[in-house]
């Protein structure tokens, strides 16, 4: 299987593309799904009234496997569904939607076709939670009565805070999956001495 140093190549793309016809892959992000239904139940307690989501997991992983292409459905389709079959109590807004497709599609630009690295790891997520600080703060200046700057300020002091647990455990469920994934022939073997690469 072939490995990308970059996604700026024309077979990058179409085998990003042929993922959509891999039924394996497919029932691959069906399941993420399923398990970001789930994982939205439970959060981590970091403090009085902070609690860290770890849906992101499970994005991160379809986007491995999947590529950017089945990514973008998988994170419409997830957001969509985790907000109807969830107990939310605003009102469907499909902005938060291009903000999971975006996240999605940032994973699978770094881990899909790549050769997995822990500075890999750390720029997506941060780059995730810089688009989770603009996006969802305009989303809710757009939806509720308080100003962009509020939302923003708050989003950007919870994003921050989160960060560094957010890596290390996307560091800690890539590292045990990554052998997986290349015993199924989804990846190359990644790992030198059963361990994620800085560089």
């Amino acid at each position: 299987m072939k490995l990308y140093r970059t996604p700026f190549s024309r077979g990058y793309w179409r085998d990003a593309v042929g993922e959509l016809k891999d039924l394996r892959k497919l029932t691959f992000a069906a399941l993420m799904i399923a398990a970001c239904l789930i994982l939205a139940k439970f959060k981590i307690p970091l403090g009085e009234g902070l609690s860290l989501s770890v849906t992101f997991l499970a994005r991160a992983l379809c986007a491995a496997v999947c590529g950017p292409v089945v990514s973008i459905v998988f994170g419409a389709a997830e957001d969509t569904l985790g907000f109807f079959l969830g107990s939310s109590n605003g009102p469907y807004f499909p902005g938060y939607m291009i903000t999971t497709v975006s996240g999605c599609l940032v994973y699978a630009l770094f881990f899909y076709r790549a050769r997995v690295t822990i500075w890999r790891i750390i720029l997506a997520k941060l780059i995730t939670n810089i688009q989770n600080v603009f996006l969802g703060s305009l989303w809710s200046a757009m939806l509720y009565s308080k100003g962009y700057i509020y939302y923003m300020t708050t989003s950007a002091w919870k994003n921050a805070l989160y960060l560094p647990l957010q890596i290390l455990l996307l560091v800690w469920i890539l590292q045990a999956v990554l052998p997986m994934m290349h015993r199924m022939h989804w990846s190359p073997c990644q790992l030198e001495g059963e361990r994620i690469p800085w560089r």
